[in-house]
């Protein structure tokens, strides 16, 4: 790979994950990490997970659905971009270091696409990952050609969460991941009845889940928590986005209000809301086949299909034009998802 951003600098990790390439960017707001997966010929869909996670922890389940594998991978380069140190198998990033801030990390995201000689994206972030990939296309309007975002953020930490947020730095400075961490960041990730309780036991996924966090370094995390923890309100800037945007939520999401706020500032032409009953915030793993029929008819909108239904060339550049009117109907969504104010109408 080139150097096509200035003093962007790559160290490429030989490391085969699941059929993906790790390389290793130093950016010009420090070093991060994105896996890649598929042609690099297709258009880029651009991926940024929430706390604690990467994209092992956060993107496997939607993409171990064979149809969602078929409509991303058949029609995408995936790059997931990890949260700095967030990488299987990171070292602890040096306390010397700055804490970047939200803006340093969506400048980040700019840095990785002028690496890969990459114009205009697709953007898929899920709640932290939704914030950073938001505020990145409110920075970078001209290279986001659309936004796929799961309980996204959009405003400041309310007192609560800062409060939250706060105990849960605490405990990750003094303690690491331990076992009360781990719990709050579950809470945040998934319904109750995925965690389990007395009468039920916890589900494969949460258990998965645990696994995976006891591999993360909890100083990095705790970089992550401080970061997030000091964002600021993208409703303004909201409201000059042109892409279009798909947006899921979790009815059970804590962060549920704050996707609804989220769509009722957007540009109510570009936006699309669906809420997935019985499901925490982290839908990509609880009820990754929930979001199968509506982010078809939204790719369908940029002529992207399933290949069954191919009839135009993935390598074409993306030409988006209005969202599919079937985004507005619950027959062709599913017994699992409800539509709520999808503000959707279509263009003449």
């Amino acid at each position: 790979m080139g150097d096509s951003g200035g003093s962007v600098v790559s160290v490429d990790v030989e490391r085969i994950s699941f059929g993906g390439k790790e390389h290793h960017i130093q950016t010009n707001h420090g070093p991060v990490s994105v896996a890649v997966y598929g042609d690099h010929d297709k258009p880029a869909l651009v991926t940024y997970p929430d706390i604690a996670l990467n994209h092992m922890s956060c993107f496997q389940g939607l993409l171990f659905c064979p149809e969602a594998a078929s409509l991303l991978l058949h029609n995408f380069c995936i790059y997931h971009i990890s949260p700095p140190g967030h990488e299987l198998g990171a070292a602890p990033i040096s306390a010397n270091t700055p804490i970047p801030s939200v803006d340093n990390l969506a400048d980040q995201v700019a840095d990785v696409l002028d690496f890969f000689g990459l114009g205009s994206v697709m953007c898929f972030g899920v709640t932290a990952g939704a914030y950073i990939l938001t505020l990145f296309a409110s920075k970078y309007r001209e290279r986001v050609l659309g936004l796929i975002l799961v309980s996204p953020l959009c405003k400041g930490p309310t007192w609560t969460e800062w409060l939250y947020s706060k105990v849960t730095s605490n405990l990750l400075y003094y303690y690491g991941m331990c076992g009360l961490v781990k719990e709050c960041l579950l809470q945040r990730y998934f319904s109750k009845e995925v965690r389990g309780f007395a009468e039920l036991p916890e589900s494969d996924i949460v258990q998965a889940c645990k696994s995976l966090l006891d591999q993360r370094q909890s100083m990095n995390v705790w970089r992550f928590v401080q970061t997030m923890n000091e964002r600021y309100d993208l409703t303004e800037q909201l409201k000059q986005l042109q892409c279009r945007t798909l947006i899921f939520v979790g009815e059970n999401s804590q962060f549920h209000t704050e996707a609804v706020h989220m769509t009722s500032k957007l540009d109510r032409r570009y936006c699309a809301l669906v809420e997935v009953q019985a499901c925490g915030s982290l839908v990509t793993e609880e009820q990754p086949h929930a979001m199968l029929i509506p982010m078809e008819y939204f790719l369908m909108g940029y002529g992207l299909y399933r290949p069954s239904q191919l009839d135009c060339s993935p390598r074409s550049p993306l030409s988006p034009f209005c969202i599919s009117p079937e985004l507005l109907s619950p027959e062709s969504m599913g017994v699992k998802l409800k539509p709520i104010k999808t503000r959707v109408r279509l263009e003449v």
